[in-house]
């Protein structure tokens, strides 16, 4: 297979079965869904040569480690040992006849000497790098494993680590002795020779020999399996069974149950796909809270999309603040528009992503937007120069991404990693979200991630764009009607009840609400207070528009303190209820505010212990915790978790860019499948304020995320990761030619990509989302949980990346055949590799 291919081994296995069936096209479309064109037909070329038919004769007698032998096949003749001729038939089986793709494996099996020798010089090359540069062992420390969130094996049954003797009967007669690995009520792991001759979907019989003087076992009846999957390793093979259900055995049943219930903590329970889940988790609780881009989840109905939900989180509220009138009414559907929905969902799944420019004009205390899309800019290029050198000399001047990818309800659903039999707390957290809630969600099809990736020197040079003064009342087509405004689409926090800033405690008393016309009285009571914040229930309906000030006067409590004037408290509307009886108060800034601000302080300081906090409930119980499923299932961004180790910080943990292979090659060029290299972001390391290592501090300091772009030339024909990678800091740059200058260089070299880069720190873990299995850990292998709590409380920072590329292209007018080659390169590449390799093999 050609190298280039490699990495795309596990699909290519996984159409070996499919290749001569009419459904081979349905099941590729399936497997590289989320590739670019160019990758799937190379995928389909490879298949195609794969399954051509073979001629060759093979003779393998002084190249391998084993004794060859005649085997013919189809009246060719071939000199092959065991392992070639296992090797041989099993292809033959996938395949269905002798083709190339069964030539390829028998000459690659494991003892082949070609193979070992290649193997050895790797990795001698591999020792001899390590040992000649010092970048190997930094290459090292950057490399972190990738975790899908959300996405983690569960089990039906608990699984005990278990080994004792046994002996396997197959059908045909043969026998063989091993030991099992673990158990479950249904399932079964066992340890065997290379030398077997089983296959999957056997059916086998087990004797547990190593049982049957401890216990009375039926030592003529054993218990029947059938092999779900074998994996060679380490000169053994390794088969995960099944009870087979046609072969019922009652007693056995009941042995085992009894069995596993007394015996879990001496021989413990396999818990690897709980730790799993558990780091899984913990990426999550760190990286979906302070991830920048805001989901938005859109219903089909009727081939109408409608944007319906959006998840806010510590980060992205700053788009919903930006979206919000001067009422504080959401307006965000002027960015999601019909005709922007309907322009991404035409395209192709991989290329499902627009960029937005806005700005807004404050008019009689009112706002108005502006917004246009790269494609609606494109269109009307007279007056593109003057949107863009217009909007970037405004302040409220932002660039927006949108990304669009297909969702379903179903991912609502994250069950815990445990079986329902450990407890009754365990099967109720695995229950399925309720049909209420699932009818909410039925008619979700999209998800549309948007982040904000406006940089200041984006914004310094489009401001430098000459335009005709002229051409600006044409912008007004760009400008949102405030008479139509947009469908609502219904807010959710990653946690409900931090949805104020405050804990809120339950507090009960009288009250009197005055009107800002000083004559109308309303008469109630509170329902819940902070030290900011007041939520009451009066008696009758109070219509007052949002951000209207009142006056509140509280009787009761006025009697109990001489420090406080309690009767004329300074409160502003923030909300009421459709029946206008239940309205949310502020405290109002400044001196205005400060006796209510102060008294509750000093209400809540003293009698915090007896005070009760009032837990606020959704309007539709577990739709927040639903959509963030949903949208953990759908991350747009490639992202990763840091720890510190002495004065540095190091990764920990990467989830990757699931829309946008472009950004993932950088990461993964230099790092083992499954994992991501992220030595690149920190190789300014050594130099004055490196990024990461001072933007940390910054962070610490001023409370708020850091943005920088970070631009990079890629040349993945170099050997050495500090040729083959050049990455660059936008603060780095001492102009835009300079800027401008890089770009030309990477494209002419290899490839330009472009990254929007967001630090943050981290905020506490919710140990509710992980109790459960933390728990469970503990209760089997106490030091495995102390290590989960040592890795989640090490973690101090995050950094999530952003694919740029092709709005820095166009923000600097690089030419239009530039842009298409950048876009090619690597493709191409790939492309002519695939060729060579091709046409060497059949000539």
């Amino acid at each position: 297979m050609n190298q280039d291919l490699r990495q795309y081994a596990n699909i290519i296995e996984a159409l070996k079965p499919v290749i001569s069936k009419s459904g081979f096209n349905n099941r590729l479309n399936e497997l590289t869904e989320h590739l670019p064109k160019e990758r799937r037909f190379l995928i389909k070329m490879e298949m195609q040569r794969l399954a051509r038919p073979c001629m060759r004769s093979i003779d393998l007698r002084g190249q391998v480690n084993g004794e060859c032998r005649l085997y013919e096949y189809n009246g060719i003749q071939h000199y092959l040992d065991d392992v070639a001729i296992e090797t041989f038939e099993d292809q033959l089986s996938v395949f269905g006849q002798f083709t190339f793709g069964v030539y390829e494996a028998v000459m690659e099996t494991d003892n082949n000497f070609k193979v070992m020798r290649e193997r050895e010089e790797q990795q001698r090359e591999t020792v001899s790098q390590k040992r000649n540069q010092p970048q190997a062992m930094a290459l090292e420390k950057y490399t972190v494993p990738v975790v899908n969130l959300l996405s983690y094996a569960r089990r039906h049954q608990e699984r005990m680590n278990f080994a004792v003797s046994i002996e396997v009967f197959a059908q045909d007669g043969s026998v063989w002795r091993g030991n099992s690995v673990d158990i479950s009520t249904e399932g079964l792991q066992i340890k065997l020779g290379k030398e077997t001759s089983l296959q999957v979907s056997d059916q086998i019989e087990i004797f547990f020999r190593g049982l049957e003087e401890e216990f009375a076992m039926d030592k003529k009846q054993g218990v029947v399996y059938r092999i779900l999957k074998m994996v060679y390793k380490n000169e053994h093979q390794y088969l995960m069974l099944q009870r087979a259900e046609n072969v019922p055995n009652v007693p056995f049943d009941q042995f085992l149950q009894n069995f596993i219930r007394g015996n879990k903590r001496r021989y413990k329970v396999n818990m690897s796909n709980t730790i799993d889940a558990v780091y899984n988790k913990i990426a999550e609780q760190f990286l979906s809270p302070r991830s920048p881009s805001l989901p938005v989840f859109i219903d089909q109905v009727e081939n109408k999309l409608i944007p319906r939900f959006a998840m806010l989180n510590e980060i992205n509220t700053d788009i919903t603040d930006y979206w919000s009138d001067e009422q504080r009414q959401l307006r965000l559907g002027y960015l999601l528009s019909a005709s922007r929905l309907q322009w991404l969902v035409n395209r192709p799944a991989a290329q499902r992503e627009l960029y937005v420019y806005a700005f807004t004009h404050l008019q009689q205390d009112k706002i108005y937007f502006y917004s246009a899309s790269s494609k609606e800019l494109d269109a009307k290029e007279v007056i593109k120069t003057a949107f863009l050198g217009f909007g970037a000399r405004k302040v409220s001047w932002r660039v927006f991404k949108l990304v669009m990818s297909e969702m379903s309800p179903d991912q609502a659903h994250a069950p815990l990693s445990l079986p329902d039999n450990v407890s009754d707390k365990i099967k109720r957290l695995n229950q399925e979200p309720s049909a209420r809630l699932m009818a909410r969600l039925k008619n979700l099809r999209h998800v549309v991630h948007i982040t904000d990736v406006t940089s200041d020197s984006g914004q310094e040079y489009y401001s430098q764009y000459k335009f005709n003064r002229a051409n600006l009342p044409h912008l007004r087509v760009f400008g949102h009607a405030r008479n139509r405004p947009p469908a609502a689409i219904q807010t959710y926090r990653y946690r409900f009840h931090d949805k104020r800033m405050e804990k809120r405690y339950l507090v009960r008393t009288t009250i009197a609400l005055t009107a800002s016309d000083g004559g109308t009285v309303y008469k109630g009571v509170s329902e819940d207070i902070s030290v900011r914040g007041l939520r009451v229930e009066l008696n009758q309906p109070f219509n007052s528009e949002n951000g209207a000030p009142v006056e509140v006067a509280f009787p009761k409590l006025q009697s109990l303190t001489d420090k406080y004037d309690l009767m004329h408290l300074q409160y502003r509307i923030v909300a009421s209820n459709g029946e206008k009886n239940i309205v949310h108060l502020k405290a109002v800034e400044g001196e205005q505010g400060a006796v209510a601000r102060k008294f509750f302080e000093d209400l809540i300081k003293k009698n915090k212990s007896s005070l009760k906090t009032y837990q606020e409930e959704e309007d539709l119980p577990g739709i927040g915790h639903a959509l963030r499923c949903i949208n953990a299932k759908n991350t747009p961004n490639l992202a990763f978790t840091m720890n510190k180790e002495g004065a540095r910080y190091l990764p920990q943990a990467a989830i990757d860019a699931r829309h946008d292979e472009r950004i993932n090659q950088i990461a993964a060029h230099y790092a083992p499948a499954d994992n991501l290299n992220f030595e690149f972001m920190f190789r300014d390391r050594n130099l004055e304020s490196p990024f990461i290592q001072h933007g940390i501090k910054q962070i610490k300091l001023e409370q708020l995320p850091l943005r920088q772009e970070l631009f990079v030339a890629f040349d993945p024909d170099q050997k050495l990761s500090r040729m083959a990678i050049l990455p660059r800091f936008d603060n780095r740059f001492s102009s835009h030619e300079s800027r401008e200058k890089f770009i030309h260089e990477a494209i002419g070299r290899g490839q330009f990509i472009a990254l929007h880069v967001l630090l943050t720190t981290t905020g506490k873990p919710d140990m509710e989302m992980l109790q459960a299995e933390m728990n469970y850990v503990s209760m089997y292998a106490i030091h495995r949980a102390r290590e989960l709590e040592e890795f989640m409380w090490d973690i101090v920072a995050c950094a999530h990346l952003v694919d740029v590329t092709d709005e820095v292209l166009s923000r600097y007018n690089i030419e239009p055949a530039l842009i298409r080659k950048n876009r090619r390169h690597h493709h191409q590449s790939i492309r002519n590799n695939a060729i060579r390799s091709d046409s060497q093999l059949l000539s």
